[in-house]
């Protein structure tokens, strides 16, 4: 222990040390003083540990017991290492520690960047390029803010800690007003939504999950607020254990709910990837979805803008190049139609110039699982390509899980997006986020319960830090 005596006046030698053990160790010896020396205007306490605990050492005058020229707390472990001031003292790393952090989490991203690159190269339809592009949104958070906090260089594990603590904290301020004018928006287009097709709780799941996110993002303040007013739980004491309960509470939700957000995030951007992409100008087929046709057997505008927009990448991979498409309208009869959905394409792609030899019909699917299945069967009894390239035409909202269902079936395609009214992508982000977190829900578990436990531990270390 090292004390400045650069600004005392009196004699040296009437100073005394003394040791006062915590109230909960009195009965035993913690530390004893080995040495006493003074250099260079300091003196300098040479401690010895006897047993584990926690104590006080002050230095005081012999002739003024009130003078305190130096106190300080220390702690003796298990091991009979003493540790100055808090219960890691200086043995928190220093820059060390935040500077690994920052490493880590840059070859963690990089390394994840890379792997989502090449999957998506490989195969773009796959929920687990959602959550990977979710999980990298939300290390970059963390590896944003740590960078920021540089300047706290020597704050070692400690405060660490507390800046990973506090970045959860951080991102929901970023994250409530975004995700209250979201709501907003939501709302109003699930409204539109329900007013054009009709009232069920699947128009509603943006106004549900808007609710839901508002709910998890506010509430780590509003049980704060409520905490400090109330007696309830007494989170006042740094030396008791509540706040600390509050706190990992806090952070569990804000952790979670920021995590889910992240995921909803990699949904958005991946559906829209999906959905503005052109595929390659070398197919041998173009499978067209099907949905529900008018009941005079024509096409409704969904439909019609699925077969246009096959049509234009026929007349696009022509031009690019010289190459001709096999054009295979997919969907059986309804209960309610007078023809199968197939049929009602195949007579509108006949009325639009398209040969009648260059249409394979598929008329027997009830979904879009069975579209594609289907359709590839009708494609290997042709048989006219050994390695058939194949394209779909879909809704643009429709395209990603079209993908994923093609890729769960092992069949290779790529698809291609037709136009629709704004209000149906809120819902289809909704159910592809929804479906991407069924899909892989072991492992988003296992990455939630893993926070849970990094937390716990951090809460662990502050609440060693102020009060052991």
């Amino acid at each position: 222990m090292e004390t400045d005596l650069t600004d005392y006046s009196g004699d040296v030698g009437s100073l005394i040390v003394t040791i006062e053990n915590d109230e909960n160790t009195s009965d035993r010896e913690i530390i004893r003083i080995a040495d006493t020396q003074t250099s260079d205007g300091k003196l300098f306490v040479v401690l010895e540990s006897v047993s584990s605990g926690k104590a006080w050492v002050d230095i005081t005058e012999k002739n003024d017991p009130d003078i305190l020229l130096g106190t300080d707390k220390v702690f003796v472990h298990q091991s009979g290492i003493i540790t100055e001031s808090d219960f890691f003292g200086r043995s928190t790393g220093g820059w060390i520690v935040p500077v690994a952090i920052i490493i880590f989490l840059a070859a963690l991203i990089t390394g994840l960047l890379v792997h989502i690159i090449k999957e998506s190269k490989r195969d773009l339809y796959q929920y687990k390029n959602v959550r990977n592009i979710g999980f990298v949104i939300f290390i970059i958070f963390f590896f944003v803010e740590q960078l920021l906090m540089l300047r706290n260089l020597n704050d070692g594990i400690i405060g660490s800690v507390n800046l990973l603590l506090e970045s959860a904290s951080s991102f929901s301020v970023i994250v409530l007003p975004v995700a209250f004018i979201t709501f907003i928006l939501v709302t109003i287009s699930n409204i539109k939504l329900m007013r054009n097709e009709g009232p069920g709780w699947k128009n509603m799941l943006g106004c549900i999950l808007g609710i839901m996110v508002c709910l998890g993002t506010i509430f780590p303040s509003v049980l704060g607020d409520f905490l400090q007013q109330t007696t309830l739980v007494d989170v006042h004491n740094q030396n008791g254990t509540d706040l600390y309960i509050e706190m990992y509470v806090e952070n569990i939700v804000v952790a979670i709910t920021a995590y889910l957000e992240c995921v909803l995030m990699g949904t958005i951007i991946l559906s829209t990837k999906a959905a503005k992409r052109i595929p390659a100008f070398d197919k041998d087929y173009i499978l067209i979805l099907g949905c529900q046709i008018k009941k005079d057997g024509t096409l409704t505008n969904l439909l019609k803008g699925r077969a246009d927009r096959a049509i234009e990448f026929a007349k696009m991979q022509e031009e690019a190049s010289g190459k001709d498409i096999v054009f295979i309208p997919s969907g059986g009869k309804g209960d309610d139609e007078i023809i199968s959905e197939a049929e009602a394409i195949r007579n509108y792609l006949v009325e639009t110039g398209i040969d009648e030899s260059c249409i394979l019909v598929e008329n027997k699917s009830a979904n879009t699982f069975e579209n594609l299945r289907n359709s590839m069967e009708l494609i290997r009894k042709d048989g006219k390509a050994d390695d058939p390239k194949i394209a779909f035409s879909t809704t643009n909202y429709h395209v990603f899980r079209s993908g994923v269902f093609a890729s769960q079936q092992g069949i290779r395609a790529d698809g291609i997006g037709a136009k629709t009214k704004r209000y149906f992508w809120i819902n289809a982000f909704i159910r592809e986020f929804i479906a991407a977190l069924v899909s892989e829900w072991k492992i988003h578990f296992a990455i939630i319960f893993s926070w849970i436990v990094l937390i716990t531990m951090m809460i662990g270390i502050v609440y060693f830090s102020n009060n052991l």
